[in-house]
């Protein structure tokens, strides 16, 4: 694959992220992926770890809207520092630039797990991985291999230690293939020559089920 991949340019290749769920108090997020729903979204803050870097209310986070509609997946995020964006989340708390704004309105219109007391999204697990990316060198074919060496179920907070909470077993890695419109040929004669599989997994149904196993 090395002649058709990059060295993704963050983190020399490699990099960690933890990502901050949130969910109603029946997890409706949970069951509308169990049960298949076409539309469906997802709210999250997701930290880019630095090595050495504490995390820090001043620290700069993604607060992301994820969405699919049948098989089309869509996202949409604003920077905010760490303290922000839990008061976003939290606390329904808004301020500052139209980005933000924007995002509000668009939450608050469309998330349907908002507009309805019964129904407030809060945090439901934390969930970190370390990844390994390479995007395609053909900018034609706007693709990306993702290797994810490790995954793991913490607490509620993303300054907390991970809980001994893994979701898979340490000699597995889980390859996914991103793609804009079409999956590259060179890419698509090597999974046929390997004879890949495709299997369907929602990351977040999973550390759901462990964190309820584990109480």
């Amino acid at each position: 694959m090395r002649a058709y991949l990059l060295a993704d340019e963050h983190g020399n290749g490699r990099y960690a992220l933890a990502s901050l769920y949130y969910d109603s108090p029946d997890f409706r997020c949970y069951w509308e992926k169990v049960d298949g729903i076409r539309f469906r979204r997802k709210l999250r803050i997701r930290r880019y770890e630095s090595p050495g870097a504490p995390l820090t209310e001043d620290t700069p986070v993604f607060v992301e809207i994820k969405q699919r509609v049948d098989r089309v997946t869509q996202k949409r995020r604003v920077i905010l520092p760490y303290g922000e964006a839990l008061r976003l989340c939290n606390k329904r708390q808004y301020s500052g630039s139209r980005l933000r704004r924007r995002m509000k309105r668009w939450w608050m219109k469309s998330t349907p797990i908002s507009g309805s007391t019964t129904c407030v999204p809060s945090a439901s697990c934390v969930m970190s991985v370390r990844r390994s990316s390479a995007p395609s060198t053909i900018s034609a074919c706007a693709s990306r291999l993702i290797f994810s060496l490790s995954y793991q179920v913490h607490q509620l907070r993303l300054d907390e230690e991970a809980s001994s909470l893994p979701m898979i077993s340490p000699d597995r890695v889980v390859m996914e293939i991103k793609v804009n419109e079409r999956i590259p040929y060179w890419l698509t004669e090597m999974i046929a020559a390997h004879n890949l599989k495709m299997i369907r997994i929602s990351k977040y149904c999973r550390s759901i089920e462990l964190r309820k196993r584990a109480r």
